[in-house]
Order: C-alpha cells, then sequence, then structure tokens
C-alpha cells in the first residue's frame, strides 16, 4: 500500500499548486478516482471546481475535455455520431468528448435528460453504444459532474437514479482570507496551471486502481458498514434510504482510503469518513422532513452517532 500512498501523495502536492486549501476534497477526489467511481461537485460558480479536474487530469496525463452543459446539448454531442464520408462513400464515427479519460461535465443539470442519459452507459460500464456498435472508453475513465445548488431556474434536476451513478457527491467551499490572499500570490502573473507537469501515469493510476481491492475488510467492519446503510432505510426523515449500490459503494471507498493513509486493512473511521459524500446523494427525505429544515447530512450523521464502532484487532 506503500505504492498507493505515495501516489496519492505526488498527485496532491501536484495539484496543490494550483488549488489551495482543499485537501479534504482532494483525497475525496482521489478516494473516487481509486475506487473508480465518478463524481459529482455541488457547489456554486467561481470555487475552482473546472479548475480541480483539470489539474487532476494534468497531474495524471490522462485526456482531457470539458462539455458544457446547455438546453440545446444533443446526445450525440457528448457521444459523438457516425458521419458520411463523400470520398469512402461509407459513414465514419466521430467521437465525442465521452472519449477522453477525465471529462468534466459543467453544469450538467443544465441540459435535458434526454443528453444526461448519455453518460450513463459510459459511466456505469465504461463503454458508448453509436448506432449499433459499441466502443469502449480508455480506462482510467473518470466524470466529474458539476451543478449549482442555488440557481434552479431552467435546470433539470437529475432524477435518483442518475444520481445513484455518482460514486461521491462533495462541496469544494470558500476559502479562508489566508488561503484567498495566497491565491492572488499565486495568479498575479500568470495561473500555475500553465506549468503543471504530470507526476504520475495512467498506467499508475490503473495499479492503484486494482491494489485497493486487496485492502482486507474485516467481517466486524463490513457488518458496520451495512448497519449503517441498512438503517438509512428505517430512519424516520427518509423516504427512501441507500441502495444496495450504495452499500458497495462504501466498501469501495473505505478501501481506497485506508490505501491512501498506506494501511492494508480499513478501520471504523474509514467508512465514517467516506460516509457523508457516499450516501447523502442517494437517499430521499420525506416532505415533512424538508419543511423542519432536516438535511441528508444530519440525517447520515444521526445514522452513524447511534451505531456502536466495532473494535478490531
Amino acid at each position: 500500500m506503500t505504492d498507493v500512498n505515495q501516489t496519492a501523495k505526488r498527485i496532491i502536492a501536484n495539484v496543490e499548486q494550483v488549488i489551495v486549501g482543499k485537501r479534504q476534497q482532494l483525497v475525496l477526489s482521489l478516494v473516487a478516482w481509486f475506487s473508480g467511481g465518478h463524481i459529482l461537485l455541488e457547489d456554486v460558480p467561481g470555487v475552482a471546481k473546472t479548475m480541480l479536474a483539470r489539474a487532476l487530469a494534468r497531474s495524471v496525463g490522462c485526456t482531457f475535455k470539458r462539455i458544457q452543459c446547455t438546453p440545446d446539448l444533443l446526445p450525440t454531442d457528448v457521444t459523438g455520431a457516425s458521419i458520411f464520408n463523400q470520398k469512402t462513400v461509407e459513414f465514419e464515427f466521430r467521437p465525442g468528448p465521452v472519449f477522453a479519460q477525465l471529462l468534466l461535465a459543467d453544469e450538467i443539470n443544465r441540459t435535458t435528460p434526454r443528453t444526461q442519459a448519455a453518460l450513463l452507459e459510459a459511466m456505469a460500464e465504461g463503454r458508448v453504444t453509436v448506432d449499433g456498435v459499441t466502443h469502449t472508453l480508455a480506462p482510467p475513465f473518470l466524470v466529474i459532474a458539476t451543478q449549482n445548488p442555488i440557481d434552479h431556474e431552467g435546470t433539470f434536476p437529475l432524477p435518483e437514479a442518475q444520481l445513484d451513478r455518482f460514486l461521491m457527491r462533495f462541496s469544494l467551499g470558500y476559502p479562508s482570507m489566508e488561503e484567498e490572499l495566497q491565491m492572488l500570490e499565486m495568479l498575479q502573473y500568470k495561473h500555475p496551471l500553465e506549468s503543471l507537469e504530470p507526476v504520475v501515469s495512467a498506467d499508475e493510476l490503473l495499479a492503484c486502481q486494482q491494489a485497493v481491492r486487496d485492502i482486507r475488510v474485516d467481517d466486524k467492519v463490513r457488518q458496520y458498514l451495512l448497519q449503517i446503510v441498512h438503517d438509512t432505510r428505517q430512519h424516520e426523515d427518509l423516504s427512501l434510504g441507500g441502495s444496495p449500490r450504495a452499500t458497495l459503494a462504501l466498501f469501495r471507498t473505505s478501501q481506497a482510503l485506508a490505501a491512501l493513509r498506506g494501511r492494508k486493512f480499513v478501520l471504523p473511521d474509514d467508512v465514517k469518513r467516506v460516509a457523508g459524500p457516499v450516501l447523502t446523494h442517494r437517499v430521499i427525505l420525506k416532505p415533512e422532513s424538508r419543511l423542519r429544515k432536516v438535511t441528508a447530512e444530519r440525517v447520515v450523521d444521526e445514522v452513524i452517532a447511534e451505531i456502536a464502532v466495532p473494535t478490531v484487532s
């Protein structure tokens, strides 16, 4: 696990030349990438969501594409389309931006459900089917989607089934005054992203994804994370709890976080650390709970607080 830990440290140190004071979110991003999942960044404009995606892609030497989601965006604008070539008198497939190793879907809730659904097969299976032909995407494939939680005018909220495809959801938040002052100094002459060089190859990241699967999860810890998910299904403030996919997501991300910390085994603290980003977008609050200003974050915290933490030898 030393290799995974050292790889993560190199990526974080490199990205922090561009992103200031977001170590916690960087760790969560790598946990999701090492787990083979996708990320939903829900935050207000201007807090470096796009910059985080570009810095991650540059640090790992991966191909990067960006889709600016708008209401007139078509599914073929994402996946690509077959174009008739008059010289060869045949149809040729022109791949869309989804054929990148890191794809940024900016303001994903501004495009129509049909276009949002075009990403589903790519996110779930790592492949795209166009005109009956299936094309495999080059690994490691990561989708980072962003949405603004404040502005709801002219948006198409993601349905629960599509939210469930995202391994983690979290926010970047505003920097502190000291961090913003440091940001001004960094950006005075040029953007540091321009000089960012890869520190990890795509093959090394794939090796980390494979190594994460070997992390040992004790039976007590398995029971602990299962209890967390099952308790969300019975919570009085929730109309829908975590799905079996949520259980698997909690399992995988706990393994990845343990590997990032240089351990060969998962601790209950790893499960608690990733439970919020993994579960909050997979549960649905009852209407009366929303009126009482209850949040999914608060419910997940309550569930974790009520479960006895196991002792792992």
